[in-house]
Formats: C-alpha cells, structure tokens, sequence
C-alpha cells in the first residue's frame, strides 16, 4: 500500500504497472490458502469459537499500527454503519467457515467459500448494477460446482466432526453469503475512508463480541498444537488483505481474478499435505467453482 509522494511527475513504468496486479493478486491467493489451511487445523483442536478469538486479537494486532498510520478520520453515521455490516458479517462468516472446516474437508469448503464474489455480484444487481453479458450462466455453473461438491457418497469420518458433508457444504454457502454481503460494503467502505479501514471492523467486532466473552466466561482455549496456527491465519488474513489492496490499485481486474484462486491452491493443497480424497464428481464441482468464480471476476471488473 504505497502511495505516490506529492509532486512526482514521472510516469509509471508500463511493465511494472502490468507485474503490480499479478504479483498483489498472487500474495493474497497464497495468503488466504495458507489461512483457510490453519483454520482448518485450529478449529478441529480448539473448537470455532476459540480459534477465531485468537485469530481476530491477532488480526487486531497488526491491524491497528496501520490504523494508525493511515492518520485520523471523522466517519459519519453512514460510515459507522457500514462499518458495523462490515464487521458483523465478516465474524459470523468466518465463524461458519470455521465450524464447516472442522467438520468437512477443506478442498471442498474452501472453493464454496470462494463463491462470495459470486453472491457480492448478486447483491450488486439486487442494488441496481447491472448484470455483465454472461455472468448469468456463470452464475449458474457455480451453483451446479456447489452441488456437486457437497456430493459425497460416503464421507470420510474426522474426529469431532459434528455435521455431514450437505451441512458442511451449507455451512460454507452461509459463509459466502456473509462474505458476499462484507466485499460488497467494504467496496463502500473503502470508496469513503481509508483502505486500512476495511480490515478493522472485522477485528474489532471479533475481539468485542466473541474473544472477550469467552475471557470473561473462562472459555477461551488455547493449546500448544493449536497457538502456530491461530498465529498463522491472523497474520496471513491480514497479510492478503493488504497484498490485494496493493495489487488492485494498479488492476482491479487481474488482482481479482489472481486473488480468487486461493481456492483453487487451499484443495490442491489440502489433497497433498492433509491427504484429502475427493469424489470424481467432487472434482468436478470444485473445479466448476474455482473456473467460475475467476470467469465472473473477470467480466465483471
């Protein structure tokens, strides 16, 4: 998140404008696998609430010196409004994510997560934007990737799980929702206040209503094999923020599109390093969803 300095009068090297996008783009994909990995790991050792406390107070932590930074604001009603639909949103949806993650696999939630920009464009057109020519039919072959992948004849059992593959699939559509309506009032957010604002209402909402809770209650758990973790998905939650906003100033478009596929990588990765098995069909419906949701970013930038 580099700004100009006053005065500069050079223009912009044409080849590191078009390297900006891609490499923002990829920072974040990375991150956000990387994330959705840990999260996944935390969740089946300490449960989805204790995991996603320890994540928002360490998102607090490297979120608030680039509050800081970004200098003083007066925000209205209108923007602590959005702030606090920003916020909400984002907890309950990473509360679902958790809760699905430690019950299914995450080759399989995380692509019907992925679908929240997706649901952001549906909110989009609900909110008078027009629909770009063929996002309907993409629309609807991520719909199909979601049924397919929550398909699963006979479920391989993880420990502790409490819900079958259908609800574990419904549980991460209701974490795409939430996250559809969060991108779509942070793109409010941000066209008002500054871009580092849009990582805090989501921190400070977790911190207030879920950490200090279980603080006060003596329910907040933390164990060895879970604190790396926790660690990990706090920093890199941020990190990706930040690495998209970098990569879309210079091209919202490519950033988008780059940045979607941190789906993609989490199930390749999930296959590889947890030993995740998938259904042929499963495949198939994870694949529908990883090309869709990269075809919509793309028409509709």
């Amino acid at each position: 998140m580099v700004a100009e300095a006053p005065g500069w009068s050079q223009p912009r090297c044409p080849t590191l404008g078009a390297v900006i996008p891609i490499l923002g783009g990829l920072g974040a994909a990375i991150c956000w696998s990387v994330s959705i990995l840990c999260s996944s790991q935390s969740a089946r050792r300490i449960g989805a609430l204790s995991s996603l406390a320890w994540v928002m107070l360490v998102g607090c932590v490297f979120t608030l010196p680039a509050i800081a930074l970004a200098g003083p604001v007066n925000p209205g009603a209108r923007e602590v409004s959005l702030l606090a639909v920003s916020g909400i949103t984002n907890v309950v949806g990473i509360l679902f994510v958790l809760t699905a993650l430690r019950s299914g696999k995450v080759s399989v939630v995380a692509p019907i997560t992925s679908t929240e920009g997706a649901i952001a464009a549906v909110i989009a057109v609900i909110a008078g934007e027009q629909l770009a020519p063929g996002a309907g039919l993409v629309l609807g072959a991520i719909v199909v990737g979601v049924v397919l992948a929550a398909s699963e004849r006979h479920p391989e059992a993880i420990e502790n799980a409490r819900f079958g593959p259908i609800a574990t699939a419904l549980l991460a559509l209701a974490a795409a929702s939430c996250f559809g309506i969060n991108l779509y009032v942070s793109g409010l957010i941000g066209q008002e206040l500054p871009l580092a604002w849009s990582a805090l209402p989501a921190r400070l909402t977790g911190v207030l209503l879920i950490a200090v809770p279980l603080v006060l209650l003596r329910r907040l758990r933390l164990t060895r094999a879970a604190a790396p973790f926790v660690l990990v998905t706090g920093l890199t939650e941020v990190l990706g923020i930040a690495s998209f906003a970098f990569g879309a100033r210079e091209g919202i478009a490519i950033a988008s599109v780059i940045s979607s596929q941190f789906a993609a990588i989490a199930a390749v990765a999930a296959v590889i390093l947890l030993r995740e098995r998938l259904a042929r069909v499963q495949v198939v419906g994870v694949a529908t969803i990883s090309v869709g949701v990269a075809v919509l970013a793309a028409i509709r930038a």
